[in-house]
């Protein structure tokens, strides 16, 4: 039998926060927190232009991305969407995705992660960067075993072509 979790009020400037190179996270609700471990919850601001992450697909996890504030635009799979606050995008397991700040203010999502444990990849890839004080998250991606584990693939080679196509940034690659 599962017993609830305890209520829990999460304030603005609670919760972990960290850096995952171009984008921050803020981690509001872990698996633990949720009854039967149901999803987890971070916040991501992104500042103008940036790249999230490389182009990459999840095989255990849906992601879902509720917009605060700017404008989120969406690469999944040869779609191109893009958000305004209120606006929820769904970026479904098996589906090669990648997502940024398409607009010149800050913008802020809230990502919903069902099934539950991947906010945890991104607390490992922050905690790697730190330590070993790599501004681009490929760098440690790519001596690490932290996509295996977390059963996602990367396609880093097309980085380049997606700031160059979308006016956008990422560190180590297009800064």
């Amino acid at each position: 039998m599962h017993t609830s979790p305890a209520p829990k009020i999460v304030g603005p400037r609670d919760g972990k926060a960290g850096s995952l190179g171009s984008i921050g996270v803020r981690f509001m609700i872990d698996t633990d927190e949720t009854y039967n471990g149901g999803f987890s919850l971070v916040e991501h601001p992104m500042g103008p232009r940036k790249l999230a992450a490389p182009l990459h697909r999840h095989s255990r996890e849906d992601e879902y991305s509720y917009v605060l504030e700017g404008r989120m635009g969406a690469l999944l799979g040869d779609d191109v969407v893009y958000a305004e606050p209120g606006d929820l995008v769904h970026k479904p397991r098996n589906q090669w995705h990648t997502f940024w700040n398409a607009g010149d203010e800050p913008c802020r999502i809230l990502e919903i992660i069902a099934q539950p444990g991947f906010e945890h990849f991104f607390n490992e890839l922050g905690d790697a960067m730190a330590a070993a004080n790599a501004p681009n998250p490929g760098v440690v991606l790519a001596n690490s075993d932290l996509p295996q584990r977390y059963a996602i693939e990367f396609q880093p080679e097309r980085i380049a072509d997606i700031c160059q196509t979308y006016g956008l940034r990422f560190p180590g690659v297009i800064d």
